[in-house]
């Protein structure tokens, strides 16, 4: 069927033209879903899924096939959708700036992949950047024009000097102190 159809259908929730404008839906309005890229089945598939009714959304890899522009647009079409909705979503994502703007809260897997692993419990998202940062000995910074996550340079003075603190995720500014 063609991308409108798709859309209208699952309206569930009166979202679509807000939606449409963030992705750029109207350009894909009338064309088949089967020629559609990889990039503008996931904007559809993003915008189908927020449509519908349900207390729970489940993403899996939602900024795969997704520009930087295009993934800035579906933080806040998915983070928008949510919280109207007082609905609660599972996102696997593995982009950290993605996760980041995304998640409240994290769930961090250790092991050894492909032969034993365990789920820990849901955490606050910058305990579990913390946990798992940690484990691969990696820090990010904030930058301070865009507030998105960066990764420190091995060995640099911040990297060093967030490891000393423990921080490997960023150091909070006094204003992110005062939302956890």
């Amino acid at each position: 069927g063609k991308v409108g159809e798709l859309l209208k259908k699952a309206d569930e929730r009166g979202v679509l033209e807000e939606i449409k404008e963030f992705f750029r839906l109207d350009d894909l309005w009338d064309r088949e879903l089967n020629v559609l890229s990889g990039g503008e089945l996931q904007r559809v598939a993003i915008a189908a899924t927020v449509g519908r009714e349900a207390d729970l959304y489940l993403f899996d890899e939602p900024s795969a096939f997704l520009d930087i522009e295009e993934r800035l647009a579906m933080l806040k079409v998915i983070r928008r959708s949510i919280k109207s909705r007082g609905a609660a979503a599972f996102i696997v994502e593995h982009d950290i700036v993605v996760q980041d703007g995304l998640s409240d809260r994290l769930i961090v897997f250790k092991g050894q992949p492909g032969k034993e692993g365990h789920a820990l419990s849901p955490m606050p998202l910058r305990d579990g950047m913390n946990m798992f940062l940690k484990d691969i000995d990696i820090t990010f910074r904030r930058d301070p024009h865009t507030g998105r996550p960066r990764v420190n340079k091995e060995g640099s003075r911040l990297d060093r000097q967030q490891k000393s603190l423990g921080e490997y995720y960023y150091v909070p500014l006094k204003e992110d102190k005062k939302e956890e």
